[in-house]
């Protein structure tokens, strides 16, 4: 069956607490608060749906956001222009069926007509081959580590180049064209709703 990534909507947010916190070690936990933070603020919060059920979820937040986590610090210190990934997280049922490849390139699609980088890191401390794996796959490179001093978990910093950015600045400069697919789930509507984004 087909995976559908769209933006999270507000009463969905219990059961993507449920999914964050039983991932496992490499996903640091949340509590409501956070995650309602997460809500109001991310530039990019979509879910996956497959067979009608949710199978995960992507954060993700711009280089200029309020964001406070430390490894979104560390790539701010380091470069001006950025998307950032906070944190991914697919069910473990439905891992392994291409529901992260998916997010990947639906949330490529979003930040390439913004930002010239996309950044995230994978913690190094439990069995991180198979996402370093994946991440290099999409064409992520390891541009640094750090020690993360609230979580005392080592992390690989990871980025990539956006190709497209260029050519979409150089055209468009900072007007996008007013497409569903080219919204931010922040902008609103006049009709005063969010918009749905599709994977492009």
């Amino acid at each position: 069956m087909s995976i559908v990534i769209r933006d999270v909507r507000e009463h969905e947010l219990d059961s993507v607490l449920a999914l964050n916190n039983n991932a496992g070690l490499a996903i640091l936990p949340l509590d409501s608060a956070r995650l309602q933070r997460f809500y109001r603020q991310a530039e990019y919060f979509r879910v996956a749906e497959r067979d009608g059920n949710l199978a995960g979820f992507l954060v993700g937040f711009g280089a200029d956001s309020d964001h406070d986590s430390s490894n979104f610090r560390w790539f701010r210190e380091r470069y001006p222009n950025f998307f950032y990934i906070d944190r991914i997280v697919v069910a473990s049922r439905r891992r392994g069926g291409g529901v992260g490849r998916a997010f990947y390139a639906d949330v490529q699609s979003y930040a390439e007509l913004r930002y010239p980088q996309l950044a995230c890191e994978v913690f190094l401390d439990h069995g991180a081959d198979p996402a370093l794996l994946f991440h290099g796959s999409f064409g992520f490179k390891e541009v640094g580590q750090s020690q993360m001093p609230d979580a005392g978990v080592r992390a690989s910093m990871l980025m990539k180049e956006l190709c497209s950015y260029s050519w979409v600045k150089q055209t468009y400069g900072d007007t996008l064209p007013d497409q569903p697919w080219t919204r931010s789930r922040l902008q609103v509507e006049t009709a005063g709703e969010r918009s749905t984004g599709t994977l492009a």
